[in-house]
């Protein structure tokens, strides 16, 4: 028997509905890029640029520090006061910062030889696309310096257990980007209705302007949920201190897991740009239409357990551990599957709002297809991984991701031969999912009860099959336009959802009381 929503469940309701506009707006922003740019020299040098201040930012403020740094804030918080958990944080900020904006100043100096290098961000660009990147590159350190705050204001706000305004923060920062797509890029700008936006024609630096824009928006509106907290700044810039050596040494693995990660992406351009024009953008527009459904399924759920885990570890209650952890990963399988199967019959007639010719849809659909193979482990890896973070385990995840990143880097250079960009997203999808695979056999090697997935795999096939088969029938029977896409995808939907539900109920309820 149940009753009410878990603590998990509600933050997972929270995050996937901010996540969900987030997400909505960001294909807004990619339509009207695609629409703007199509897949040009000026929009693949943009993408290659965001490489290395995105290395930057996930290595310092981003995915290495804010997995680093719940955990232990959450034990400050348990074990002592939120006075002692806001020194920590502004310790921990402003060390931060400092190390952020050295490093950004020496991205900034060496940025030529970055991109021309052999192994660096696009040795096969022409020389005049090579330069460009390099101009937006040292613009993008501006707003990696400001995200170097916000993220972890976002992680100080998930250790009290406060949700909603860090998952706005992203669709600040999609508002901000729109606005740079939208207004400042364009020579001429949108119409919308009887009102015509002004287009201020700065074309791909627009996109650049928006970032930064974004980056602001993203630290301001996170802002009153310090002072709901009673944050307090203290101007101390130390290493030493006892608490700050534990988020250290939690991040240093975390740092070197978050390289790999990176690396990844790097190695993806830089084979990438070898394959001639529109290579490197067809990838980044099938990354990030997976990534769509994986993190509004996998991040969320990430996000919402990382605390409850951290703080069940604290307190050495492992039976509400392994319990917590199994029915996020029976809610991840019984949704990633269906939806991966369903988005991917209904990509033909879904991809036509992006406006491209005939030639670079069929790319975009076909590298899209590849990394919706990985889709599911990429969402098992986002509870795996923090598994282990929640438990101060960083470098069982580092392990994993060296393993991940050799794999990855050998398929991309094998199947990139004979598949081009598509083997490139193939690679990714297959050294992703076995990096999940080996985390989870760590996991149930310790507690098997986090796998007895019980009925989960047979209602999911069964969810994929139905799904997928309706999404297939609608395509055959309407063509491939937008509308027949859309109907396809909520058919197959509809059709998977009946299935799912028994693994959602089981994480948004929570047992019922004596």
């Amino acid at each position: 028997m149940t009753r009410g929503f878990s603590r998990v469940g509600r933050a997972t309701l929270i995050l996937a509905l901010f996540f969900t506009i987030d997400k909505a707006l960001a294909f807004v922003r990619q339509v009207l890029i695609a629409r703007e740019f199509g897949l040009s020299a000026d929009i693949d040098a943009f993408n290659a640029a965001n490489n290395l201040p995105d290395l930057l930012f996930a290595l310092i403020s981003g995915g290495a520090l804010a997995m680093a740094f719940i955990p232990v804030l959450s034990e400050v918080l348990t074990r002592e006061d939120r006075a002692a958990m806001w020194r920590l944080f502004s310790r921990v900020a402003n060390l931060t910062f400092t190390v952020t904006a050295a490093l950004a100043v020496l991205i900034a100096l060496f940025a030529g030889p970055l991109v021309r290098w052999e192994l660096g961000i696009a040795p096969g660009f022409s020389p005049e696309m090579q330069a460009l990147t390099v101009r937006l590159l040292r613009l993008n350190l501006i707003g990696t310096l400001i995200f170097s705050l916000s993220g972890l204001v976002s992680a100080g706000l998930y250790a009290n257990q406060h949700f909603w305004l860090p998952a706005l923060a992203p669709v600040m920062y999609n508002l901000g980007q729109i606005f740079g797509i939208a207004v400042l890029a364009p020579g001429e700008g949108l119409r919308l209705g009887p009102v015509a936006l002004p287009g201020l024609g700065l074309g791909v630096y627009g996109l650049l302007y928006g970032v930064i824009l974004g980056a602001l928006l993203h630290l301001g509106v996170q802002v009153p949920g310090l002072l709901r907290y009673g944050f307090r700044w203290w101007p101390e810039l130390t290493w030493r201190a006892p608490r700050v050596r534990q988020v250290l040494r939690l991040m240093g693995p975390r740092v070197a897991t978050m390289f790999f990660i990176q690396l990844v992406f790097l190695a993806r351009d830089n084979l990438a740009s070898r394959l001639g024009t529109g290579a490197v953008t067809a990838l980044a527009y099938g990354w990030f239409i997976m990534q769509v459904p994986e993190t509004l399924l996998g991040t969320t759920m990430g996000l919402a357990l990382l605390p409850t885990l951290s703080e069940l570890s604290a307190r050495q209650d492992w039976t509400g551990y392994a319990s917590t952890l199994n029915r996020g990963l029976r809610a991840v399988i019984a949704l990633t599957v269906p939806a991966a199967v369903v988005l991917g019959v209904s990509l033909p007639g879904l991809l036509g709002v992006l406006g491209l010719n005939f030639a670079d849809t069929r790319l975009v659909v076909a590298t899209t297809r590849a990394y919706l193979a990985g889709m599911t482990g990429h969402a098992l890896l986002e509870l795996a991984a923090r598994g282990f973070y929640a438990r101060q385990d960083a470098r069982t995840p580092l392990l994993a991701a060296g393993l991940n990143t050799a794999a990855y880097l050998t398929l991309a250079v094998l199947f990139g031969r004979s598949l081009g960009a598509v083997g490139i997203g193939l690679a990714n999808a297959l050294a992703f999912t076995s990096e999940a695979a080996l985390l989870l056999g760590l996991t149930a090697r310790r507690d098997p009860r986090v796998l007895h997935l019980g009925g989960t795999w047979w209602r999911t096939l069964l969810a994929a099959g139905l799904g997928g088969g309706a999404a297939w029938a609608v395509l055959r029977l309407e063509g491939t336009g937008l509308l027949a896409g859309l109907l396809a995808a909520a058919l197959g939907g509809l059709l998977a959802l009946p299935w799912m539900w028994p693994d959602l109920r089981s994480l948004f309820t929570r047992p019922q009381r004596a």
